[in-house]
């Protein structure tokens, strides 16, 4: 009898499998593993391979040239494989940091299976650790009070179209009838409404800095910046497109333009103190362009302005009333000078020289604004740290 329940059991979970949760394929070891001392070891297993690297940005970069430019690629390690077939790398001390990597197995790019956590930048899929320590410490969950993080669809008149944005509400905000400052927070190019709070950690930056003390609860608005898109890709009704950078209508003026019907929407649901006082924005590569030009479009909406490893000129054949007369703009702007005008910038960013003219530029006209220059190149490493050091800036003594 037994053998028969047995057996019926067996072939009812035979029937049903397609329909079962996937909690099956546990792998039998740990990748990546952060070990004591804050190396990180990583593990493959594929017996048949003939070769395992592993690669990304915990890795020394290296010089790359590519149809679009030269950039450092991360660099690459290889793995060894024991009697079992098991292939191991285990990496040198690392800085606290988040980190991203993917394994090439046999020339093929691929995710690690034994690892879940991944996240999307553009086109890319990379798996990624936190070493934990100094400022990393702020991109964990940690026992503090939580906000709100919501995605919300917005109506522009001005591009004729619902949009989706991500907004953050500090912890206490549903309970409460407190008004608060905004700080509007721009991705950079491929990037999305997402990009900020899953690949800036941005949301447990706040989480953390808020509860510390060190940053005045806010209001933050993360939009996105590509025009031509409701949201993120496969978010839409457009259904699952691919990502990419070539999306018609980047940087040609039309986001700065329809930017007012963001701030009304935020101000008129929202309990917002709406003046430019208590209004930041801020924005990284693409973003700091959109942050830069938006900032002296209005030069009546933004007390706090950042630019990180931002674009500064508009590309060849912007057309578009936003980019003319910049040095009228900017003396308007800068005539009520803001509160606080951050630039930071990597060394080995593409960008530095733009970003080295645009603050000569400045300078001739004696308009103030702070700079922060930070090793490395035009990463998330560092707009991250950015991040970091300009939430503390805002709406101080306001």
């Amino acid at each position: 009898m037994k053998k028969l329940l047995l057996s019926a059991l067996m072939a009812a979970t035979a029937l049903f499998a397609p329909a079962q949760q996937a909690i099956w394929g546990v792998l039998p070891f740990l990748s990546p593993e952060v070990n004591p001392d804050n190396s990180v070891t990583f593990r493959f297993s594929a017996p048949d391979a003939k070769s395992v690297r592993v690669t990304g940005d915990f890795l020394p970069s290296v010089p790359t040239t590519t149809p679009f430019g030269s950039f450092d690629a991360p660099g690459q390690a290889e793995l060894v494989k024991n009697a079992d077939g098991l292939w191991e790398y285990t990496s040198p001390v690392l800085s606290p940091e988040l980190y991203s990597y993917s394994f090439i197995v046999d020339g093929l790019r691929m995710p690690d299976p034994s690892n879940v956590f991944q996240i999307r930048d553009t086109s890319s899929i990379t798996n990624v650790f936190i070493v934990p320590g100094d400022y990393a410490d702020l991109f964990r969950v940690t026992d503090v009070p939580h906000g709100t993080v919501s995605k919300v669809w917005y109506p522009s008149p001005t591009l004729g179209m619902n949009r989706r944005m991500t907004v953050y509400t500090p912890a206490g905000y549903e309970k409460g009838d407190r008004s608060y400052p905004v700080f509007y927070l721009l991705h950079g190019m491929g990037g999305d409404e997402n990009a900020w709070s899953e690949l800036g950690r941005a949301t447990q930056i706040l989480d953390n800095m808020i509860a510390r003390g060190d940053v005045e609860p806010m209001i933050v608005v993360m939009t996105n910046g590509n025009v031509d898109m409701e949201g993120a890709p496969g978010e839409t009704s457009a259904g699952f497109t691919p990502p990419t950078t070539q999306l018609p209508h980047t940087m040609d003026g039309n986001f700065e333009l329809h930017f007012p019907d963001v701030v009304k929407f935020v101000d008129d649901n929202y309990r917002t103190i709406p003046d430019k006082a208590h209004r930041a924005i801020a924005g990284l590569s693409m973003g700091g362009f959109h942050s830069m030009h938006i900032s002296k479009q209005y030069p009546d909406m933004f007390d706090f302005i950042g630019l990180f490893s931002a674009a500064i000129l508009p590309r060849e054949g912007a057309d578009s009333p936003v980019y003319a007369d910049l040095d009228g703009k900017l003396a308007r702007q800068f005539a009520d000078a803001p509160a606080l005008y951050w630039i930071a910038i990597g060394d080995k960013d593409f960008l530095y020289d733009a970003n080295k003219d645009y603050r000569a530029l400045l300078d001739s006209r004696g308009y103030p604004y702070e700079y922060r220059e930070s090793p490395d190149g035009h990463i998330w490493k560092n707009w991250r740290i950015y991040l970091t050091e300009f939430l503390p800036r805002l709406f101080k003594n306001k």
